[in-house]
């Protein structure tokens, strides 16, 4: 239905108020970033000195940025893989609850009110190798677990900490997408003689298809620029450079090295891996999503 307003002004001051929030929020800072990655300033921001392309030159002959890089890439694919698969197991279990489902669904949801800092600090304290709980019951299966010295173990709690604070997110998706699948097509296809797990991979998850192809979407941006807090809390990105991601090598250089202008040309090309990233899901792999 077209809306038709009395005075051509009256849209676009409807719109000012978003249009303010992006150019202050958004745009305003990644002009700032662009035009500081071609700077060397120092500690203070005081003086600087235009350096051209200098400081993309020392990133891409820098071997810990690429490791960064790979390091990005584990940890993000990983969040979103197992953020996704895990939410629609529980989402499907949820959907089949027939006593108490308000009381399920209220618990599943709750990990997504906890901060990342705070989801981050939660982890770390129950796999400490010291005090931890599940450190301790690994211990008592012989299985040594030390994340502040072991880099696959570094890897692995970062990953299980980030997963679970986005787990709630993606249940709530998934479970209205079930929800709305019609029981009639399932029903049809259990009196043809269906097994479940064919019902669920020939009918169910090609409807939920255009619901997981947002929520990967969603998951790996989360994974690329969200998950500061959680890698700052549980491993600060170590040990050594294991966990250290590519938006928190951004603060780290920025901030604890202070060198402002090699951040600044992180964050550019961070804000060029994502825009790739962007237009080949949306070019790709939305091609094969049913609507």
């Amino acid at each position: 239905m077209n809306v038709t307003f009395p005075h051509k002004v009256l849209p676009w001051l409807l719109l000012l108020p978003q249009l303010a929030v992006t150019a202050i929020f958004f745009l305003w800072p990644a002009e700032k970033a662009v035009e500081q990655a071609f700077y060397q300033e120092d500690a203070f921001g005081l003086s600087r000195e235009f350096v051209g392309l200098e400081n993309f030159v020392d990133l891409l002959t820098d071997p810990y940025y690429y490791e960064s890089i790979v390091v990005t890439l584990i940890f993000s694919f990983s969040v979103a893989f197992l953020g996704i698969a895990v939410a629609l197991l529980l989402a499907t279990m949820a959907n089949r609850v027939i006593h108490s489902q308000l009381f399920y669904q209220t618990l599943l949801i709750w990990p997504y009110a906890v901060a990342p800092a705070l989801a981050g600090v939660i982890w770390w304290i129950m796999f400490d190798p010291s005090i931890g709980p599940v450190a301790q019951w690994l211990k008592f299966w012989g299985i040594q677990w030390n994340h502040y010295l072991n880099s696959t173990d570094a890897m692995i709690l970062v990953v299980i900490a980030a997963t679970w604070k986005q787990i709630s997110y993606n249940f709530l998706f998934f479970l209205a997408g079930l929800q709305a699948v019609p029981r009639s097509l399932i029903e049809a296809a259990a009196i043809d003689g269906a097994s479940p797990i064919k019902r669920f991979w020939t009918i169910v998850f090609p409807l939920l298809s255009p619901t997981t192809f947002f929520l990967l979407v969603v998951n790996l941006v989360y994974a690329f620029f969200d998950t500061f807090g959680i890698i700052d809390a549980t491993t600060g990105g170590g040990p050594g450079q294991s966990t250290k991601i590519m938006v928190y090598k951004v603060f780290d250089d920025g901030f604890i090295g202070l060198d402002l202008g090699s951040s600044a040309a992180q964050s550019v090309i961070l804000m060029g891996v994502v825009g790739i990233m962007t237009v080949i899901q949306f070019r790709f792999i939305e091609r094969k999503v049913q609507y």
